[in-house]
This record gives C-alpha cells, structure tokens and sequence, in this order.
C-alpha cells in the first residue's frame, strides 16, 4: 500500500515528504505533469493520492481533478494540501469527495490507514493459510481412502466354494425308488344323452295298394 505524493520539485519537497513517510505509509513522490503522474498512479495503483497546491494551484486543480475522475484512480482517497485561500470554493465546488488537510492531519490519517491495511492483509494471508491446510487435509484423506481399503483387501480372507459330498447307498441295497408322479385330474364327465327314440319297421313295398283294394271291394258289397 502507498502514497502518491504530487509535488512540484523545489527545496521543501524533500522534506515534507519524509514527514509523512513517518506515519508507516510507502510515499511515492512525483510531479504533477502530464502524463508521468498518471502512468505511475496506473503502475501503482496507490490508495490515497495527495496534491500539493503550494507551487502553481491552478495546474494543481486541474491534476487533482483529472484523478479524481478517471477510471483508473478514482477508488483513490484525494487530499489537498496548502490550498489557497482564494481557491477554496473553487476546489470545493469542483472536488467534494477531496478532502483538504494539513501535514499533520494527513500524518494521522495515513497511519489509521496503514493499521487498516495491515489488518486487511493479515486477514487474507491467514484466510489463505487455512484454505492451503483444509486441501492438505482433504488431500491427506483421499490418500489415506485406498490405503486402508488395500490393506482390508490383503487381510481378509478369501472364501473358496467346498463341494458337499455325495453320499452313496450300501451295498446290496437299491437307491429308493422316485416319488410318483402325482395322478392326472380326472377326466370332466360329459352330461348323459337323452336315449335314442325307436325307429318303427319300415313297411313292406305293396302293403298299401292291397289296404286300398281291400277297402274298395268292402264298400261294393254293400
């Protein structure tokens, strides 16, 4: 984690910028010319970004302004140091998530946001360090799996099929006879048939014609 610190180069820049490097904070110095501050703060990518308004504050508001709003820096914390009286409701007006400090001021912060950071990073790195054990110990555990069913596998007896053995009748004697076979259903009896009518004698050829005369020669005698 650092500091960008933008200032013009002159004898008090040294010297204030050693000042906040006493917070803890990694201070990163640079000018505010276009575009070596804006290729570092990408390079970088610091978490707070600090102007100094002490040596050409208009150019000092347009930088400021131009990191406040580009993509690349402005999740960044702005603050503006040596800010002219003149030019407080202009940078007001044109900047209100900046934040307008002393060095002091900007000491103090920088070390509440240094304890932030390293909280932070401890938190991850132990975070990490209990993901890279559970795998150690998942690993260890999928190893341990066939082991152990390898070793049941050698101790565990292997079962082989025993014959039982035919047993055979004395001598002299005859095997018993097989059961019989169950009898067939008896046959379904059919229902009795009614008896057959009796045929009259068939009558003798002629036997009719002689009835007829006979009739006949009856009724002339009369």
């Amino acid at each position: 984690m650092s500091l960008l610190y933008l200032h013009f180069a002159n004898s008090d820049r040294d010297a204030r910028a050693q000042k906040l490097a006493r917070s803890g904070a990694h201070i990163l110095v640079s000018e505010p010319r276009w575009p070596g501050f804006f290729e570092l703060a990408k390079k970088e990518k610091p978490y707070a970004i600090a102007v100094d308004f002490s040596s050409a504050p208009s150019h000092a508001l347009e930088t400021a302004d131009y990191l406040a709003k580009a993509k690349e820096t402005r999740e960044a914390a702005i603050y503006l140091l040596r800010v002219p009286a003149d030019r407080l409701d202009v940078v007001a007006k044109r900047l209100p998530n900046a934040a307008i400090v002393t060095e002091q001021e900007l000491s103090e912060r920088l070390v509440g946001i240094e304890k932030q950071a390293q909280e932070r990073a401890r938190e991850k790195k132990e975070a990490a360090a209990a993901a890279r054990k559970s795998a150690r110990a998942r690993a260890a555990g999928g190893e341990k799996a066939p082991a152990a069913a390898a070793a049941a596998s050698k101790t565990k007896p292997a079962m082989r099929l025993v014959k039982s053995p035919v047993v055979k009748p004395p001598a002299g004697k005859k095997p018993p006879a097989k059961a019989a076979r169950k009898p067939a259903l008896a046959a379904r009896p059919h229902a009795a048939k009614p008896p057959a009518k009796k045929k009259s004698p068939p009558r003798k050829a002629g036997a009719g014609k002689k009835a007829v005369k006979k009739s006949r020669g009856l009724a002339r005698k009369r």
